[in-house]
């Protein structure tokens, strides 16, 4: 097994696992989520921790438990604490507003943009030029956010553009006379 696979995974208060044969529900305070795990990958749960087991230790299944595990952790903490990505408006004009199921963005295009809200994600938009992504499921939290980005994603002259909070981006030189 890998070195991250050996570790075991606390659960927290409220959280409850649920092992069937092949797939692994885990339910918290936020949701439920599943998920399906090869055949060879053994779950047990002992002591409020979560511990992967291999049955077969051939290369594929050796290499995907240290995956598998990871997975889980991240199942866990979205069922008990949720998952939360912030993105960032840069530029004159640019807003955007959550109306019904669907997030409206105006980014200096000719037309406003719409993006319809995924079941399971919630967006809340606190400022104009400020968006939060929310969910449980880090996976598609995570994706939602790339989708909203690659609207507008910062040019690398001004910086404008749909951008993560934590992003950096590197502005070139303009070109000079």
């Amino acid at each position: 097994m890998s070195r991250i696979a050996k570790q075991p995974i606390p659960l927290p208060s409220g959280v409850a696992v649920t092992v069937n044969a092949g797939s692994v529900a885990i339910k918290g305070a936020k949701g439920e989520l599943r998920r399906d795990i090869p055949s060879a990958i053994q779950l047990v749960q002992e002591d409020g921790e979560l511990k992967v087991k291999l049955e077969d230790a051939s290369g594929t299944y050796h290499a995907m438990s240290g995956t598998v595990r990871a997975l889980l952790k991240n199942m866990v903490t979205g069922v008990s604490v949720g998952f939360e990505r912030k993105l960032t408006l840069v530029g004159v004009g640019y807003r955007a507003q959550v109306q019904g199921k669907a997030l409206n963005l105006t980014l200096g295009f000719s037309h406003p943009v719409s993006y319809p809200i995924p079941e399971g994600i919630t967006i809340e938009t606190p400022t104009q030029t400020e968006i939060l992504v929310k969910g449980i499921d880090k996976q598609k939290v995570g994706q939602v956010a790339a989708d909203i980005r690659s609207y507008r994603p910062p040019e690398p002259y001004k910086g404008k553009g749909v951008r993560y909070a934590d992003e950096q981006v590197v502005l070139k030189e303009a070109k000079k006379k």
